[in-house]
C-alpha cells in the first residue's frame, strides 16, 4: 500500500505517465488473482491515469470486480473503519461516468441507480459528501446529454 500511495501522489503531482507505469508494474506483480484489496485500489487509481475513457472503463470494471472478491476483514487490515459496501457507491459512480462519456446512457443510468441505492453505506464525513455530490454532478450531466469530462471528474474524488 505504501508503494501504491507513493504512485498515486506522483499522479496527483502531474507525473501521470510515471504514476501509471509504477501502478501498472505493481498490478503485474500482484496479478489478476492477487490480494483483492490491492487489486481494487490499484485498478481504481489506474483508471484515473488512463488517456482514454475506454481504457478508464476497463480499469474501473477491474476495480469493481476486485471489490466483489474483497471482504470487510481484509479491508479492515488496512484501516479499521473500512467496509466494502462503503467503496461501492464510488466504484459504481465511476462506471456510470465512464458510460456517460462513452454515450452508453442506459448503462450509465443503471450504475448511477446502484450508486444512489448504496449511498447509505457512505460515511457521514467529507468523503461521503464528496461522493454524494459527484453522484448529483454526473446525474445532471447525464440528464443534459453531456459526454464531456466533468471538471469535478468523480474518479479524482477518491
Amino acid at each position: 500500500m505504501t508503494s501504491i500511495a507513493a504512485a498515486v501522489e506522483l499522479g496527483r503531482s502531474g507525473q501521470r505517465v510515471q504514476a501509471r507505469d509504477t501502478l501498472t508494474a505493481l498490478w503485474d506483480r500482484i496479478g489478476a488473482t492477487g490480494d483483492a484489496f490491492h487489486r481494487c485500489t490499484l485498478a481504481h487509481y489506474l483508471a484515473d491515469l488512463q488517456d482514454t475513457t475506454q481504457a478508464e472503463l476497463v480499469w474501473d470494471e477491474r476495480a469493481l470486480a476486485a471489490a466483489a472478491d474483497l471482504t470487510d476483514e481484509r479491508a479492515q487490515r488496512h484501516h479499521s473503519s473500512f467496509r466494502v459496501k462503503s467503496f461501492l457507491p464510488s466504484l459504481h459512480l465511476n462506471l456510470a461516468d465512464d458510460h456517460r462519456r462513452l454515450g452508453n446512457t442506459a448503462t450509465a443510468r443503471e450504475h448511477l441507480a446502484t450508486a444512489r441505492n448504496l449511498v447509505g453505506h457512505l460515511p457521514d464525513d467529507p468523503y461521503g459528501d464528496l461522493i454524494r455530490g459527484a453522484i448529483q454532478n454526473v446525474t445532471r450531466a447525464l440528464e443534459a446529454g453531456s459526454t464531456h469530462r466533468l471538471d469535478s471528474h468523480p474518479s479524482s474524488n477518491g
